[in-house]
């Protein structure tokens, strides 16, 4: 009996060495032996910039010992040893963000082109060590890894207008995307019921334009929620935003995990909060307070609130122009987003100055006068080095040459820009808007009634539509998954929307198809990353993923 235990105990043991690391690497294989993780432990560099050595050393250093309460050293041990060694010369077939993980009985040995590569592996090493952190002293099995992603963009949209986060939150989740190899945080910054950034040149845009008066059992806090708060019954301010230092922090805190944040400020649409705070620079002028959920309340836009930049007066361009200015300056981002998706034209029908500009320009509609809008906010970023990302209605009119679409209402607006050879994001609303529903029943929480998206569906979502041929296909650089926060109000039900699509997600677009299993996926899952959830009070679906599907 007791021989039986020990027998069950390591088997246990080598299946969780076995599968864990999400997500599935291209290429592993297992090796007799293992490496004892302890306190004597230290780490040797080779071909690190000092200051990249230094951030790097320190964030594993960290992490194990929040993980397992083993500190290693930061310097080389007697006898056993953690590798960083940016490649002499350089592997084609690692690419930009691959790596190489080597476990051996005296060595852990992370090689890569770039510290992108080596924090990737680091990722997964530090899968390995959470994995294995079931005995003491830690045993990681001997092994070989030659990892990279399948895909370039792996991101994630994350609305702050609609309910605000703060920087703990967004730094939160910007961990769970390092963890899982995501390398753009998409930041919807503004939009009709609240501007989240400072702009020192236009204070009034986060004096005003960050603030709402709410109204409690609204959309906004809907009281059949599980996760929303308890409220009194009387009209409440909300809002938030945050300080360029603090953007800066968070810029700073995403690049040492290798994510790029590309910020978001919608034109000429979605603009209610920009436009509460100065709204000379819309067709009606009219004083309006913030929209709140009573936007959407059955009818469109019952308030008459204006939402839309006017087209027509230079004004417009002037005071965008100064914003995006700002924006540049703290965001390195080669693209900057500005939505273009959802625009009421109405307004411009109306307006003697956009009907102005339409006949002066030479414009046969309002779609032709929003590319207009677009291409001029498009040749403004040009000439400062950045590229334009919009919507897929951006191409309503006609998209600014070498502006990026990113496709939402299904895959039709990306194939229409890879067809057109213009880059594409794939970020379809089904399956990957993780605010819907993740499985079909009652006691969810409230959420738009449009599609169900499962996990399932999030891991075999095929990313390229088959209508494109190879040589369109390339214009696809990647996809995204968005969480958009109507009704999403705390950062328990953001993390219970969030996981576990997002490493479903991620796994979706890092790995190839032959490494893509549901089943092993669902098993990996069960093995490591609930248990690691759990234990550092991060919230998730606990429905429907225990068991795999056959």
């Amino acid at each position: 009996m007791k021989k039986t235990c020990i027998l069950l105990i390591v088997f246990i043991c080598s299946i969780a060495a076995y599968a864990q690391v999400i997500p599935a690497p291209e290429s592993l294989k297992f090796n007799k032996g293992h490496f004892v993780l302890d306190t004597s432990t230290g780490i040797t560099l080779d071909g690190l910039e000092p200051s990249e050595s230094t951030k790097l050393t320190n964030y594993l250093i960290d992490k194990v010992e929040t993980e397992t309460g083993v500190r290693i050293s930061s310097k080389k041990g007697n006898s056993k040893n953690i590798l960083f060694e940016v490649l002499r010369y350089p592997s084609k077939n690692l690419g930009e963000e691959g790596y190489i993980l080597n476990i051996t009985t005296n060595e852990i040995h992370i090689a890569a082109n770039s510290n992108a590569g080596l924090f990737y592996g680091v990722q997964s090493l530090l899968q390995y060590i959470i994995a294995n952190n079931i005995q003491t002293p830690i045993q990681l099995p001997n092994l070989s890894i030659s990892d990279k992603p399948n895909v370039a963009w792996r991101g994630m949209v994350m609305d702050v207008s609609r309910h605000f986060f703060n920087v703990t939150a967004i730094k939160e989740v910007l961990d769970l995307m390092a963890f899982y190899k995501l390398n753009v945080f998409h930041w919807h910054l503004a939009d009709n019921e609240g501007w989240r950034l400072e702009i020192k040149k236009y204070p009034k845009l986060t004096e005003v334009g960050a603030w709402r008066t709410e109204i409690p059992g609204s959309v906004m806090y809907k009281q059949d929620s599980t996760y929303a708060k308890k409220l009194d019954g009387k009209p409440y301010q909300y809002g938030g935003f945050y300080t360029q230092e603090q953007v800066k922090d968070i810029v700073d805190y995403a690049k040492d995990r290798n994510i790029t944040v590309v910020p978001e400020i919608d034109v000429p649409g979605h603009s209610g909060a920009a436009l509460t705070a100065y709204p000379e620079f819309s067709c009606e002028k009219h004083q309006q307070e913030s929209p709140n959920s009573t936007l959407w309340n059955g009818v469109v836009n019952p308030l008459n609130v204006n939402l839309n930049y006017c087209a027509g007066q230079e004004s417009t361009f002037e005071f965008l122009e100064d914003v995006f200015t700002e924006v540049m300056a703290l965001f390195p981002s080669k693209y900057i987003h500005v939505g273009g998706d959802e625009v009421d034209k109405s307004y411009w029908e109306k307006c003697d100055a956009c009907q102005k500009r339409k006949a002066d320009e030479g414009l046969k509609d309002e779609n032709e006068l929003q590319s207009y809008f677009l291409k001029r906010i498009a040749k403004f970023l040009e000439d400062n080095d950045r590229k334009l990302i919009g919507w897929d209605e951006i191409l309503e009119g006609g998209a600014p040459v070498n502006a990026t679409v990113m496709s939402w209402r299904g895959e039709k607006g990306g194939i229409e820009a890879a067809k057109l050879k213009q880059d594409v994001i794939m970020t379809p609303n089904d399956p990957l808007y993780f605010n819907r529903h993740q499985v079909d029943s009652d006691d969810e929480p409230y959420a738009p009634a449009y599609s169900i998206n499962t996990l399932e569906r999030v891991y075999n979502y095929n990313l390229i539509p088959e209508e494109l041929s190879k040589e369109e296909a390339r214009y696809i650089l990647g996809g995204q998954f968005a969480v958009w926060t109507e009704f999403i109000s705390s950062v328990e039900h953001l993390e219970y929307t969030l996981l576990p699509r997002m490493p479903a997600f991620a796994e979706n677009m890092w790995s190839t198809s032959k490494n893509k299993d549901y089943n092993k996926f669902i098993e990996r899952l069960n093995l490591m990353h609930y248990d690691y959830w759990k234990a550092n009070g991060i919230r998730f679906h606990p429905k429907a993923y225990l068991k795999s599907v056959y």
